[in-house]
């Protein structure tokens, strides 16, 4: 199934009306990785030559108006540390980036787990969030507007938010370990199948809103990484053996 999108990258409209800001979400297209990476895989773990890789991140940089030096990126590890950065670079253990500089382009990894991206257009505070379950369940995207708040002086309803492509709430299905984690109004349970599926999505909007953004000031990207696997790479779907895609925000210098 095609949703159709441009060859690259989607631009969310929820930030294009703001002045040198830039946001956006590689698609799977556009890039010069073979298969099973094909063809605009960002990840370099996922045994891609790490030329292609560097490449595609490159292209990607270019569509946004950033270079490739300019990119602050973190291995991550599915957990909840956030990194304060003023400058780009690589670093690890953090599936959460937060900055208020110009010229930096914060990005997290995905390939099903649930990217957010946050603008305080008052501050010029941004954040860049990587929530899988286990992100969502440890509550980072509260854990990243508290930060900040405490760092930046952000008001949550001023912020303005993008909601990425991920896996969807029709295709998420998990066991009762990881259902029990979220709120009833999270999850739903399949009695054909005897399994739970969960809606990320949902859940990390309500930990939007439930800190103060505005529903409004939302924008939920409507794709799945796993239903629609033409345009979007799927960890869960293609068995691991995949490409990555970025999900970014940043202010031009």
């Amino acid at each position: 199934m095609s949703t159709n999108l441009i060859s690259r990258t989607y631009i969310p409209a929820i930030f294009q009306t703001i002045p040198s800001l830039k946001a956006g979400q590689s698609t799977r297209w556009g890039g010069v990785s073979p298969a099973p990476f094909a063809s605009f895989n960002m990840g370099l773990s996922t045994g891609d030559n790490p030329e292609n890789v560097l490449e595609n991140r490159r292209r990607f940089c270019e569509d946004l108006g950033f270079s490739l030096d300019q990119l602050a990126l973190s291995s991550q590890v599915h957990g909840a540390e956030i990194w304060t950065t003023t400058a780009p670079g690589l670093n690890k253990g953090f599936d959460a980036i937060v900055t208020d500089a110009s010229g930096v382009l914060i990005s997290v990894s995905i390939a099903d787990c649930t990217p957010i991206l946050i603008a305080d257009p008052r501050t010029r505070a941004l954040a860049a969030v990587h929530a899988g379950w286990r992100g969502t369940a440890a509550k980072l995207v509260e854990k990243t507007l508290h930060q900040m708040q405490i760092l930046f002086g952000t008001k949550p309803e001023d912020c303005l938010a993008y909601i990425g492509a991920c896996i969807a709430y029709d295709a998420f299905e998990v066991g009762p370990e990881v259902a029990e984690l979220f709120d009833s109004s999270f999850k739903r349970f399949d009695a054909h199948r005897d399994r739970f599926f969960v809606d990320l999505k949902v859940a990390n909007r309500a930990q939007l809103t439930d800190h103060g953004v505005k529903l409004e000031n939302i924008e939920t990207s409507p794709y799945c990484t796993v239903l629609h696997g033409t345009d979007y790479f799927s960890y869960r779907a293609e068995l691991g053996q995949t490409g990555r895609m970025l999900c970014a925000i940043g202010w031009e210098k």
